[in-house]
């Protein structure tokens, strides 16, 4: 089978924009936390923790808009304890990071297996629909990529023009960014660091745990162990490549989207006789690549990864 055949039709590309969408997401919320100089290496267990709070909420509930109440709530519940020990306490952000990856995937698979237990297949749950756009979902070719998507895509268009608007445009915007350059240049004229910090991991945290929620709420339509599948890692990568700022990091993610569609196309073509596992490795092998090329001009802010301590000036 020809690779432009698998590529060249709307269906393709509808499919890229649903797979960028929880990328997306996450990068959105990594960005703001990185911009005010903390590093969220937590990112992968609040994407891991926001899908199975969205998914075990709607199945208890019925109802999918309380899945995703749920799972921005519990990102951001993860979002302030990460906060806690790296803003408030002072330790060290990557090993406070990935210690809460390891402990929520823990915790979170322990009580997936307590409120559903073991099944040969995996519970499931009637997730959004999709939602056309009147007249815009209509528009030959484009209509039906964008517009034919479902709400929380939507959500996550106007997130991007609002947080880049935010960032450069607001006051408050400018502070965060000061933060994230020169936390004692910032708090020299009454910016608040601590506070600053804090609520951009809370904002962090919300965005990755929406970003889980989508892919068993909307994706999927249910909840395994495998089902962020280090897209929360990817997240930290499509930062850099976004050079800390909203609309290329955007463009980055549904990039990787596209790579995650395709793989998933090669897999179902059959026309290769090659492991399923080398295709699964392509988006991880594109994000590492790409890693490569940009590296070097990538110029991450000042003060990231340092922590702040009102009492050193």
């Amino acid at each position: 089978m020809n690779l432009l055949d698998l590529i060249l039709d709307i269906g393709f590309f509808a499919a890229a924009v649903r797979l960028a969408v929880p990328l997306l997401l996450g990068t959105l919320g990594e960005l703001i936390a990185e911009r005010s100089g903390s590093l969220n290496l937590g990112i992968e267990g609040m994407m891991l923790a926001g899908a199975f709070a969205g998914f075990a909420t709607a199945a208890g509930t019925g109802s999918l808009w309380l899945g995703v109440v749920a799972a921005i709530a519990i990102g951001g519940v993860l979002g302030f304890s990460l906060a806690m020990l790296t803003v408030v306490l002072r330790l060290d952000q990557t090993v406070a990071g990935i210690g809460m990856t390891m402990s929520v995937t823990g915790l979170a698979f322990y009580f997936y297996r307590l409120g559903f237990g073991e099944s040969a297949v995996p519970p499931s749950i009637q997730p959004f629909r999709t939602v056309p756009i009147p007249i815009l979902s209509e528009i030959p070719a484009i209509g039906p990529i964008f517009f034919n998507q479902y709400a929380l895509t939507y959500i996550a268009y106007l997130l991007v023009p609002a947080l880049a608007f935010f960032l450069m445009k607001t006051p408050a915007g400018l502070s965060l960014r000061t933060v994230g350059e020169n936390p004692l240049a910032a708090a020299s004229v009454g910016i608040d660091v601590i506070q600053m910090r804090i609520v951009a991991l809370i904002a962090a945290g919300s965005l990755a745990g929406l970003g889980g929620a989508y892919l068993d709420l909307a994706a999927f339509g249910s909840f395994g162990y495998g089902i962020i599948s280090g897209r929360g890692w990817i997240c930290l990568a499509l930062v850099v490549l976004g050079r800390w700022q909203p609309i290329p990091c955007a463009l980055a993610a549904f990039l990787f989207g596209a790579v995650d569609a395709f793989q998933l196309r090669l897999q179902t073509s059959g026309a290769w006789a090659i492991p399923y596992q080398v295709f699964l490795a392509l988006p991880y092998l594109a994000t590492l690549v790409a890693m490569v090329l940009s590296a070097r001009q990538a110029v991450a802010p000042a003060a990231l990864g340092k922590a702040y301590d009102p009492e050193i000036r």
